[in-house]
């Protein structure tokens, strides 16, 4: 069996539709972080959310594997978003196209049968890349879906596993990366490089975020730090460790 062959179960979703991920994202050490999608495929959980979307979140289609006529809309609609380039630009657009592809692989059962029934000139390669969007967790598509990340950007994000597509796209963001560059860190990546290191041979300076807080804040943060004579850094580091545990 190839992997064109091969199951969706079996190459990154689970059996009950959840996305799940071999080699879970940590939180330095603490607990896991899902890497992955959590939600069921096909939902449109970002696109639908009106904080995110606006006045687009009530055109937000969702698709279900497990339903066949929501299974031939996707094979529609992934052939109609395989032909369009007009919605290259299109954030929420291509989230769509992205669900409809692995809503269109759950539920026929592998990527070449996908292909398949979706017609056209559509490829495996397609249908897989866009799938894997579609199983990026969702902190990082609301991100593409407000425009901060490409979606082009997002497909070579979605290509690394684990914290290093966190890393990544949070690059994307605090780096300015382009979508070359992205694709080049991901390969990287892949062939064993630290993702660290990636990105600092393109200036991004792994962990450094520039933030705006209160005043008040801010003079008692520098007063704490001067006294117990360490950056400001580590005092919200500490600070961070209790809020998020």
């Amino acid at each position: 069996m190839t992997d064109d062959d091969r199951p969706v179960g079996d190459d990154g979703a689970a059996e009950d539709g959840r996305a799940t991920s071999d080699s879970p994202a940590t939180d330095g050490g603490r607990r896991p972080l899902p890497a992955d999608r959590e939600e069921p495929v096909g939902r449109p959980v970002v696109r639908a959310d009106p904080a995110v979307t606006g006045d687009r979140a009530d055109e937000a289609v969702g698709f279900d594997p497990d339903d066949p006529d929501s299974v031939a809309e996707a094979a529609d609609t992934v052939r109609a978003f395989s032909e369009n380039t007009v919605g290259d630009e299109d954030n929420v657009y291509m989230l769509r196209g992205a669900a409809a592809c692995a809503a269109l692989v759950r539920g026929v059962g592998s990527y070449k049968a996908a292909a398949e029934r979706a017609g056209g000139d559509v490829s495996v390669a397609f249908i897989r890349k866009w799938a894997r969007v579609h199983d990026l967790p969702q902190a990082v598509r609301r991100h593409v879906a407000r425009g901060r990340i490409a979606p082009t950007a997002a497909k070579h994000i979605a290509r690394v596993a684990g914290p290093d597509r966190f890393d990544l796209a949070w690059a994307v963001l605090d780096g300015d990366l382009t979508v070359r560059e992205v694709r080049r860190v991901a390969s990287e990546v892949n062939d064993g490089r630290p993702v660290e290191d990636a990105l600092a041979e393109r200036g991004v300076r792994f962990g450094r975020l520039e933030l705006r807080v209160s005043p008040d804040q801010y003079r008692e943060l520098r007063r704490r730090a001067s006294l117990e004579n360490r950056p400001p850094g580590d005092i919200v580091d500490d600070a961070l460790d209790g809020y998020f545990d």
